[in-house]
This record gives structure tokens, C-alpha cells and sequence, in this order.
């Protein structure tokens, strides 16, 4: 395993060792172990780490560098997606179906060995979901879930955690709608994809996310 300390198995009290002492290779890998209490996530949440682990592993904490943004003053949609958004082919929804949203987040998917949406982490964010803390912004059609994105709200940073699309562009209408919602002065996509870049997202050092961060939580 990882050099890296380990917390205790059901602990949510000790504290996360300093994101900048997280590993280089895995980057950003900051401890294992621990427990998905909302105590812990909160605390994970507000350090500028998170979890990602995948089933039958110990739970595993990140905070990678750089790490991937986005910013809502500097979000354009492209051409494509104004063009979507001008039709008006999606009705958007918060915190309807969170727990749709999150299941289907969790599906396999083409291309993807498995899926790190485990059974806990599904309980845990559903329970984060009845506290507040978690929410869900979906797109629907006829009165069918086809698209949606859940996350952590903590002040003025919405921590995205994942996104599905069962039609084209619904997932993208549903990050453009959370975006462009004047709730959230930062967005963090956590890992870095061609998607996230191509839909306006950035990199930036972990310092510099970790400042603003520190500024935007309060």
C-alpha cells in the first residue's frame, strides 16, 4: 500500500494531514482509511480534499495538483451548447431526485471497468443530500430524469462529484445551469478530464485552490 498515513477504520475526528504534503505519484493521495461520516466528508470538503476509492479498497482521500475549476465569471457556453440552451429541450430541476441522480451516476458506463460510486458512498451522500450539505441539479424531458450532477455546497464553492447523460447534452446543460446560477463562486470538477477543459474548465496549483478556498468557504 501507499506511504501514507491511515486513519482508523469509523474514525471522523482526527484530522487530515496537509494537503501539500499529499503524495506526487498517485498525485495527490493524502491518507486512507477513516469513515464517510458527515462529520469526516465536512471535514474532508472544507480541507480541499475528497474521496475516491473503489469497491473492496480502504477509503482513500485526495487533493490533487493542479486541480480542475470552473470558474462561473469566465463560463461562456460555446456555440454548440447556446444553440441547445436557446431550444429549450430540457426542463432543469434541483433536489427533486437526488437519489435517482446519484444511481445513475453510479451505472456502468462504456469504456469503464467499474465505478467508484460505491454502495457507502451512495448511502453517505444521501445522507449528506437529508442534511443539506449535498444537492442534485437535473435535467428532465416528458417528466423523465435524462441527465444530472450532484455535489457538496459549502458557502460559495459547489464541489461537483459526478454527472450522467441518458441524451445528448443533458449533462452539459445541467453543469452550464449550475454554473450560471450566481450561487457558487467556484466550481471544483476535483480531476481533470477533456470534457471538463473542453466545457470551459481550468487548471490551477492546489495553493492557489486551496486560498480560494479558505476565502469562499467562510
Amino acid at each position: 500500500m501507499f506511504n501514507i498515513p491511515f486513519i482508523g477504520e469509523g474514525d471522523s475526528k482526527t484530522p487530515f494531514p496537509r494537503p501539500e504534503n499529499a503524495l506526487q505519484e498517485p498525485n495527490g493521495l493524502v491518507a486512507a482509511g477513516g469513515d464517510l461520516s458527515p462529520e469526516r466528508l465536512l471535514m474532508a470538503y472544507e480541507a480541499g480534499i475528497f474521496p475516491w476509492f473503489s469497491q473492496g479498497d480502504p477509503i482513500l482521500w485526495w487533493s490533487p495538483d493542479p486541480r480542475c475549476v470552473i470558474f462561473p465569471e469566465n463560463f461562456t457556453p460555446n456555440r454548440s451548447l447556446r444553440k441547445v440552451l436557446k431550444r429549450g429541450l430540457f426542463e432543469i430541476r434541483k433536489n427533486t431526485a437526488f437519489e435517482q441522480v446519484i444511481h445513475a451516476c453510479a451505472l456502468p458506463r462504456k469504456h469503464e471497468a467499474g465505478t467508484w460510486i460505491t454502495d457507502s458512498m451512495k448511502k453517505a451522500y444521501n445522507q449528506m443530500h437529508a442534511l443539506g450539505h449535498a444537492h442534485s441539479i437535473e435535467a428532465w424531458q416528458d417528466n423523465q430524469l435524462v441527465g444530472g450532477l450532484y455535489g457538496i455546497a459549502i458557502g460559495k464553492v459547489f464541489f461537483g462529484e459526478s454527472m450522467f447523460s441518458h441524451v445528448d447534452n443533458a449533462s452539459k446543460v445541467t453543469l452550464t445551469a449550475l454554473t450560471l446560477s450566481n450561487q457558487y463562486q467556484l466550481i471544483d470538477c476535483q480531476m481533470q478530464s477533456a470534457h471538463l477543459l473542453n466545457m470551459g474548465a481550468a487548471l490551477i496549483p492546489r495553493a492557489q485552490f486551496q486560498s480560494l478556498l479558505n476565502a469562499l468557504i467562510r
